[in-house]
This record gives structure tokens, C-alpha cells and sequence, in this order.
């Protein structure tokens, strides 16, 4: 019994430390500014290089989510980009990227932005 309480202490103890860092791990935190940085702006093009048919140019950084790494949320214009795509409405997209503990940056899913789906009016 002592040893199971002493754990649980512990576990908790370990808890509320990640927690007062903000480093809790599976939780997103919304980003305090989403200015895109320099730093974001190559972070982004690291996890987007391989893209063809579209190119997305971030517009505000949402947040991160700590994991083993970090996941980062985007979001872009998406702006067509084959030969001979014809000039279309403004769209917009939610990137997200996973940065994994060595640099490394890839694409963990890119979702249409519609606009109007968030009225419920």
C-alpha cells in the first residue's frame, strides 16, 4: 500500500510540473500570436516541400501540440499550382505538421477551411 501511494505521489508530482511548464502532453495550446514567424515560415516549408498541384502559404499560426515532438497547426491560402490552373476564389486550408525530436518536419493531414461552416445561425 505504501508503495502504490508513494507512486501516485510521484505520478502526480511529475504531472503538476509538466503542467505550471505548459508541456502537458496531448493537449493543444493555442499559439499567444499567430504572427508566422521566420522560424515557422521554415518549419513549414521543411514539412511542405514535396507538395505538388497546391501551394498553401501559412496565414496564422494556431498552435502546437506537444507529443513525441510537436504537432503544429496552420492555417493557409491555398493557392493552385499546376500549369495551365486557371485563377479560382481565394481558399483556405488547416495544415497540420508534426516536427519529430530530431528536426524532421512531415504532413499530418491538410483540411479544407470553409468559411461558412462555422455559422450556425
Amino acid at each position: 500500500m505504501k508503495k502504490m501511494i508513494a507512486l501516485l505521489l510521484v505520478l502526480l508530482l511529475t504531472i503538476s510540473v509538466a503542467s505550471a511548464e505548459g508541456h502537458l502532453s496531448g493537449g493543444w495550446t493555442p499559439s499567444a500570436d499567430p504572427t508566422v514567424t521566420e522560424e515557422l515560415k521554415a518549419l513549414f516549408e521543411r514539412g511542405t516541400e514535396t507538395l505538388t498541384g497546391v501551394s498553401y502559404i501559412p496565414v496564422a499560426y494556431l498552435g502546437s501540440q506537444v507529443v513525441a515532438g510537436t504537432n503544429h497547426a496552420f492555417l493557409c491560402q491555398a493557392v493552385t499550382a499546376y500549369p495551365g490552373s486557371l485563377e479560382t476564389d481565394p481558399a483556405y486550408a488547416m495544415v497540420y505538421l508534426y516536427e519529430d525530436l530530431n528536426g524532421n518536419v512531415s504532413i499530418l493531414s491538410i483540411a479544407d477551411f470553409d468559411v461558412g461552416s462555422l455559422c450556425t445561425y
